[in-house]
């Protein structure tokens, strides 16, 4: 696939180092090509530069890693989205995200074209993201949207970045609990003094 990574700190960075290396092209979308984050990035393979816009025209689909408050200027700074999925990774914790949205997928579904949006990587940890295997078994995710489109490629790119399984949990009426369940994981690490090397594993029988 043909990914733009907007946002190129912890969690967009090892998802675009993840991807890069399972043979997806990489296309970096920043507002300052000549100063940005991560740019140690560039010497993943399949991986390139661009301002912002020019790499969510060249790319399928659009991760979203930036911090919540700049959910709706992130959005407005797109471009044409129309028939790309966006992947929203990002938390409003806190209270800290874009003004008038209950979460930061409701603001970028107003503020783009596409209907394509899902919601993915938002539930963990970057170091997860990382290295998501503990023991003999990898971590779960978890998506919601209504985009079928857009959670089958969620799914998918879950499984390249070496999670064990990612499962749609609904539609875009889900969002906001996949704010609160990445909450509970922050509780947990951060709060409770679990530290960040925890995750979910979905166990049936």
């Amino acid at each position: 696939m043909k990914i733009a990574i907007i946002g190129t700190g912890n969690v967009g960075g090892a998802l675009a180092t993840k991807w890069a290396k399972s043979g997806h092209e990489i296309n970096l979308g920043v507002q300052d090509t000549a100063n940005f984050k991560g740019k140690e990035l560039l010497n993943n393979p399949n991986t390139k530069l661009f301002p912002l816009a020019e790499a969510v025209a060249k790319s399928d689909v659009v991760l979203i890693a930036t911090p919540a408050t700049a959910a709706v200027d992130v959005a407005k700074s797109l471009g044409d989205t129309t028939g790309k999925v966006i992947i929203d990774s990002m938390n409003i914790v806190m209270g800290r995200g874009p003004v008038g949205f209950k979460t930061t997928a409701e603001a970028i579904l107003a503020n783009t074209q596409t209907r394509d949006v899902v919601k993915c990587f938002n539930t963990t940890g970057f170091n997860n993201m990382q290295n998501p295997t503990y023991g003999n078994m990898a971590i779960d995710l978890f998506v919601a949207g209504d985009s079928e489109k857009g959670k089958k490629i969620a799914i998918q790119l879950a499984k390249d970045a070496g999670f064990g399984e990612c499962y749609s949990i609904g539609g875009s009426d889900k969002f906001e609990l996949m704010e609160q369940f990445a909450w509970f994981w922050i509780n947990l690490a951060m709060f409770q003094g679990q530290g960040r090397e925890i995750g979910f594993k979905l166990l049936k029988r």
